[in-house]
């Protein structure tokens, strides 16, 4: 009943959005609801658990979403992206720029949790486009790809450090395996795809609000204001991560440095050095700049609800304890250890849509075989990582992170950003398969 409880909601979902046009956030509460009934959580629970997962899902999200709105906003309007923009252009050429957005997101991937780096990259994505004539997803792409990839396989994301952990694997290897795994998958899923006909020509009209228009070259701020102020979140995450490496957890250094590590309060102090950066030194009156703010979070408030509704709906799936039931039902195929750690984790995935809970979902119930000693711990992380990528759609906050984003239509999602999710996960499968056969 838990599979077909799950097929009418995501066929619901469908309908609603699709064919009815409503709302997605509306959307989501009512098969949210739906779900939960059909799933069996007691009605007095069901708005718990669709209270709870909004909460949970915006609790970290919603600082660092609205903060990137309005950092990206600046950094469109003062021409800083233009000006990093044309750096890029000059460094790569017009033809080879998806090669160095797609280096720029491998970078900032690395340290960053995937809604960060989206939500800081997508304003230089949206001016390349804008600037130079270029598709959006023909740029967008590489950029979703090699975002997804590293915070799917690689430490220190949130997954692969749990993974690593509760299967006693070498963080180190591990890292060093996924590197080696996720370039190729990444120069795949990425610039690979971005050729495909149907995405290199794919007509959007991303959201205005990183839209900057196009200034004369001598009213540009400089290169290294630019990139300090649009990049200064990357700094100082990949700086006090790895100072926190060198520090004692029980000393009052470490409680400060975690402070202000925190991706919020290094979102709010980056706004608050491009508000004077970019903006008051520039010219600009406060109230200019707060007005641009205030227009920057007008433009995500809907793309804020949705990933709320999409939270709500997870919740329910999650709270229906279905993803257990699909591992279990699971657990005793016969096949190798790494494809079947890989396909739990797909299957709770594309049922769940929370690649976080799927991978450790598949990891409590593959673990008895990774404790006896049957298959090398690190490549099982890095398997349970992608199968846990496979497939984005319309239970994955992520789907409409990117759709709402890029102003994409719902077949155009599917048609981009769930097949590099679904490329990332069979190409993860199958370097980590090869791995296996030369370790």
């Amino acid at each position: 009943m838990g599979f077909l409880a799950i097929g009418i909601s995501i066929i619901l979902l469908v309908l609603f959005i699709v064919w009815f046009k409503v709302e997605p956030f509306i959307s989501f509460l009512l098969v949210s609801v739906v779900a939960g009934i059909l799933l069996g959580i007691p009605l007095d629970a069901i708005m718990g658990a669709v209270q709870k997962g909004i909460g949970d899902l915006l609790g970290g999200l919603v600082i660092i979403i609205t903060l990137g709105a309005m950092l990206g906003k600046i950094v469109a309007d003062s021409g800083a992206a233009q000006r990093i923009a044309e750096f890029l252009m000059r460094l790569f050429g017009q033809h080879r720029i998806h090669w160095a957005i797609t280096v720029t997101a491998f970078v900032v991937g690395i340290p960053l949790f995937f809604n960060v780096g989206f939500v800081l990259l997508v304003p230089l994505v949206f001016t390349v486009s804008y600037q130079y004539k270029i598709p959006a997803m023909f740029i967008g792409v590489p950029m979703l790809a090699a975002l997804s990839v590293t915070h799917g396989l690689l430490p220190p994301h949130p997954a692969p450090v749990a993974l690593v952990a509760q299967f006693d694997a070498n963080m180190g290897l591990t890292l060093i395996y996924g590197l080696i795994i996720a370039v190729p998958v990444i120069l795949l899923a990425g610039p690979g795809l971005a050729r495909l006909p149907w995405i290199r020509t794919m007509e959007v009209v991303p959201l205005d609000a990183f839209r900057g228009e196009a200034k004369p070259s001598e009213a540009l701020p400089s290169l290294g204001n630019s990139l300090v102020s649009a990049l200064l979140p990357v700094f100082l995450l990949i700086a006090t991560s790895l100072i926190l490496l060198r520090v004692d957890s029980d000393s009052s250094t470490y409680t400060f440095l975690a402070f202000v590590g925190d991706p919020g309060i290094v979102m709010l102090f980056s706004l608050l050095w491009a508000t004077v950066s970019l903006g008051l030194r520039k010219g600009r009156t406060i109230v200019s700049v707060m007005d641009g703010y205030g227009k920057a979070v007008k433009d995500i408030a809907l793309v804020i609800l949705i990933i709320a509704g999409a939270g709500a709906f997870k919740e329910v799936l999650v709270s229906s304890g279905i993803s257990a039931d699909i591992a279990t039902a699971m657990e005793d195929w016969n096949t190798h250890p790494l494809l079947l750690g890989w396909l739990i984790a797909a299957i709770i995935r594309i049922s769940v849509g929370s690649a976080t809970v799927a991978a450790l979902t598949a990891a409590g119930i593959i673990g008895p075989l990774v404790g006896a000693g049957d298959v090398n711990p690190n490549l099982m992380v890095l398997a349970i990582g992608s199968g846990s990528l496979i497939f984005s759609h319309f239970n994955d906050g992520g789907f409409w992170l990117v759709k709402e984003y890029f102003n994409l239509s719902v077949k155009q999602t599917l048609l981009s950003w769930s097949l590099v999710e679904t490329v990332a996960a069979i190409g993860g499968l199958f370097g980590v398969l090869a791995m296996d056969l030369i370790l």
